[in-house]
């Protein structure tokens, strides 16, 4: 029987490399020329933190991720800001967490679509990812479809698709 998984991944090297390009660029940037600017991607916790000099600069940065995000063909969802706090006197920071992952509450929505949707598919949630199981690759297809429509807090990704 055909089956495919749903699952949202990111690749981390992709984002290191985001995250370098966002470097270089605000490092060419004349509105970042007498400001220190920190752009930290830490791989164990799947966050990048940002300290500069006030908010206006912070949205700056949040806006050169999202562009190298869409250039680099990632989905911009993954990225999760957290609220703008106050480090120093003149310094703010942000902590950019990164979304991987399905998590239980999405998976349960995802199933309750799959099953409204009327296709003759089984879904199953397996930890964070979805496997759905059909009699016809074309049902299998046309869910693919019907998923790619809806709106969902995660990207998503179709992986394992098998005849």
């Amino acid at each position: 029987m055909p089956s495919l998984d749903i699952v949202s991944t990111v690749d981390m090297q992709t984002l290191d490399n985001i995250v370098n390009n966002a470097k270089r660029e605000v490092s060419t940037r004349y509105d970042f020329r007498s400001v220190h600017t920190e752009i930290v991607f830490d791989h164990k916790d799947k966050s990048i933190k940002i300290a500069t000099g006030d908010e206006m600069k912070i949205k700056a940065i949040m806006e050169i991720l999202v562009s190298q995000c869409v250039r680099q063909k990632i989905e911009p969802k993954v990225l999760d800001p957290q609220k703008i706090e106050a480090a120093t006197q003149n310094t703010v920071r942000r902590e950019v967490r990164i979304k991987e992952g399905i998590s239980r509450e999405m998976a349960q929505k995802m199933v309750k679509f799959i099953k409204a949707s009327g296709l003759k598919v089984q879904p199953a949630i397996q930890d964070d990812q979805v496997r759905v199981v059909g009699k016809q690759i074309d049902d299998l297809q046309t869910m693919m479809q019907q998923l790619r429509e809806e709106e969902w807090d995660v990207p998503l990704q179709f992986v394992n698709m098998k005849r």
